[in-house]
């Protein structure tokens, strides 16, 4: 999960700079490409930290928005919405494939995680085993 989330966070870092004079929106496409780099970054590492149902569920809305967004203006030439710039790229080339791979992965390793993880538990507190004291 946390290396689709870091494979995310470098192609969208590397595609930044490109993103700049993409018209339309108030919001430009570099930034929300600096910003979804950065958010993904910063969950890799906080999952791995703390695997629990709350960053399973922020990996999940994470690599999830990026899948919608990339397959939407992919397929969709959906224009200006609101102050989002048309980022509409029908083209596929390897580093997109690989965008959406690494956000596949973290996301169905983040649904996984948020299904399998007991509400109130932690990890390790499952794993020991108490015997008693003799």
């Amino acid at each position: 999960m946390a290396a689709g989330l870091i494979a995310d966070a470098v192609v969208h870092w590397r595609f930044a700079p490109e993103m700049r004079f993409v018209p339309g929106g108030s919001i430009h496409a570099d930034t929300l490409f600096y910003a979804q780099a950065v958010v993904a970054a910063v969950v890799a590492p906080l999952v791995l930290a703390h695997a629990r149902r709350w960053t399973y569920a922020l990996a999940l809305l994470v690599a999830a928005s990026a899948i919608g967004a990339l397959l939407l203006y992919s397929y969709v030439d959906a224009g200006a919405i609101g102050p989002l710039p048309n980022m509409h790229d029908p083209v596929w080339y390897a580093e997109k494939t690989q965008a959406l791979v690494g956000e596949g992965v973290a996301g169905l390793a983040a649904l996984a995680g948020l299904l399998t993880v007991r509400r109130g538990t932690r990890p390790s507190a499952e794993r020991r085993v108490t015997e008693p004291v003799r």
